[in-house]
């Protein structure tokens, strides 16, 4: 495993700190007899099922943090990497393109750049999301990510007409550091139809549910923006607000004070002065034909 970790990190071009980091984490574990039983019952779970219980997994990932002194971020990130060599072999026995195995695998590297840049820890504070990467549901077509699942409101607007339990395709948007451009994502849209297509037809919507699609958010984004672009091309079935729970994913911190906020960008600067005014946060549903 230890050599295959290393093969990973070279393929993903991890950076050469993280790498070592995360390689002295596995040679821990595997050096604590209780650690090591508790990786290879995770590993044994996944490669038996892999619809097995995510939660149990990630919470043996924390007893191995605990017996070993490592955050519980790492050791969390740590046991999906290493489930990523069983994926691996299910994409090449399945016949599916191994680039959408690679694009999907990047995700956990996106993770680790949130989890450094949030928390300061190698490693990831979102593993409850992972799973759908590793039990084949969800994957990277492009620069967007794509998942069927079952849409939960009668919807019946703007040519749309859509009934609780029809299938959707749910769209959702790595943090990968690339300009989320209307190419890009037009040619992310035509190749999620064509791979969903033999399971729900040409015609199925793409719904999107983020804090992007927060009404609110088209009043602070510059008209000539991707992220307005993207977000415009939805029509909102239903939005709320919240106590800034998303705030993290624009701002790198914890922190949702306005005033302790960083404003590096023209973006995070709208945005401060939005909260600032009493503008409010939250999330929308978004519907795209």
């Amino acid at each position: 495993m230890r050599q295959y970790l290393q093969n990973f990190f070279k393929e993903f071009e991890y950076e050469e700190k993280d790498a070592s980091e995360l390689l002295s984490a596995y040679d821990k574990v595997v050096d604590n007899d209780e650690a090591s039983k508790l990786l290879s019952e995770v590993m044994t779970a996944y490669e038996e099922n892999i619809f097995c219980n995510y939660e149990e997994q990630i919470n043996k990932a924390r007893k191995m943090a605990e017996l070993t002194g490592l955050h519980t971020y790492t050791t969390e990130l740590l046991i999906f990497i290493c489930m990523s060599r069983h994926t691996r072999k299910l994409y090449e026995e399945k016949g599916l393109d191994m680039q959408i195995y690679k694009d999907s695998m990047l995700d956990l590297k996106w993770k680790l750049d949130e989890c450094k840049a949030v928390k300061g820890i190698c490693g990831s504070f979102v593993a409850g999301w992972f799973p759908g990467f590793f039990n084949l549901t969800r994957f990277a077509l492009g620069r967007l990510q794509f998942e069927l699942v079952d849409f939960w409101l009668d919807y019946n607007d703007n040519g749309i007409s859509l009934k609780k339990g029809d299938k959707v395709i749910n769209v959702h948007i790595p943090r990968t550091g690339t300009p989320m451009d209307k190419e890009s994502c037009d040619k992310s849209y035509a190749q999620a139809r064509e791979f969903f297509k033999p399971q729900v037809g040409e015609n199925c919507p793409f719904i999107c549910h983020s804090w992007l699609l927060y009404p609110e958010n088209l009043e602070i984004l510059p008209k000539h923006t991707n992220t307005y672009r993207f977000a415009s091309e939805f029509y909102i079935a239903e939005s709320a607000t919240n106590d800034g729970e998303d705030l993290w994913r624009l701002f790198d911190t914890d922190e949702k004070d306005p005033e302790k906020l960083p404003t590096n960008s023209s973006f995070r600067r709208n945005y401060v002065e939005h909260l600032k005014k009493g503008g409010k946060v939250g999330w929308g549903l978004g519907i795209r034909p």
